[in-house]
């Protein structure tokens, strides 16, 4: 008789470990972002595993070769938490989930900008598809891990310089910046929303027929002097290209000319002041 009572509450016992298993589910309305599925196991399961902001940033930690840097990117943020259910068994490893991560992101053509140590178990995956450009961060912690996705966009430019407030820029100080141009990280492709300030500057030419300027182009101090100052002159080159192909304005009273690091208008040892450092400006030929 003992021993079937033993019996029986080792069967209820079982019972509800299996029951208890895999038990874990999506918190109501929850789903995978667009471009990945998930680790097999792991749910997102509860309020506020999944978090998004229309615009918002992430620094992403990048190597370029031995050196570490944060990638300040901003755009539409969604923050994934999943977690995984120990009664269903051992989750998968840091390494594991990190791997299969960059795997799917190679595998529609991502590339891999941060493969941490085993320490830490994070990765930074930058994806360019379809006209967007995608970053991604995965971070493992014990039977949790993270996906932050940041869609990279400018915020929309509600208010930029018009055509007068550079006249006046120009004849108080001789130079005047541009707000609203631009550029995806690292690159000097003029970015479409750009487009109102630059209507701005050709209005500013158009009004002024006697007008010359240089187009410069400034960069923080990220990297080194002689790439900052080739991407500058490049920023500018393009710029005054957008001007002189889109918008009709004379090659000649335009030029060029790149200065990278070396007139910072903010310290560069904040995001925000190496911001302020990334612009382009208008100087007036005399």
């Amino acid at each position: 008789m003992r021993l079937s009572r033993v019996l029986v509450c080792v069967a209820i016992l079982l019972s509800a470990s299996l029951a208890s298993a895999g038990s874990m589910t999506d918190f109501k309305g929850y789903k995978d972002p667009a471009l990945f599925t998930r680790m097999p196991g792991a749910w997102l399961s509860g309020a506020g595993a999944v978090k998004e902001s229309a615009f918002d940033v992430y620094e992403f930690p990048v190597k370029t070769g031995a050196k570490f840097e944060k990638v300040r990117v901003e755009g539409h943020k969604t923050v994934y938490t999943y977690s995984f259910d120990r009664a269903a068994g051992p989750p998968p490893s840091g390494l594991q989930i990190k791997r299969n991560y960059q795997a799917a992101a190679k595998a529609i053509g991502g590339e891999v900008l941060n493969d941490s140590d085993a320490a830490y178990m994070n990765t930074t995956l930058r994806i360019a598809r379809d006209g967007k450009e995608t970053w991604v961060e995965v971070y493992t912690r014990a039977a949790t891990y993270y996906v932050t996705i940041v869609e990279r966009q400018a915020m929309k430019q509600d208010v930029v310089a018009n055509a007068d407030a550079l006249k006046g820029g120009l004849a108080q100080t001789g130079h005047v910046e541009i707000p609203g141009i631009f550029f995806d990280f690292g690159k000097s492709v003029v970015k479409p929303e750009s487009e109102p300030a630059l209507r701005e500057v050709a209005k500013l030419l158009q009004a002024n027929p006697s007008l010359k300027v240089w187009v410069v182009g400034h960069t923080d101090s990220v990297g080194t002097a002689e790439s900052n100052v080739a991407l500058a002159s490049a920023r500018a080159s393009a710029v005054v290209g957008y001007l002189t192909g889109k918008l009709s304005v004379d090659a000649k009273r335009l030029a060029p000319h790149g200065v990278g690091p070396y007139a910072p208008v903010a310290t560069n040892a904040t995001d925000e002041g190496r911001a302020k450092n990334r612009r382009v400006e208008l100087v007036e030929q005399q």
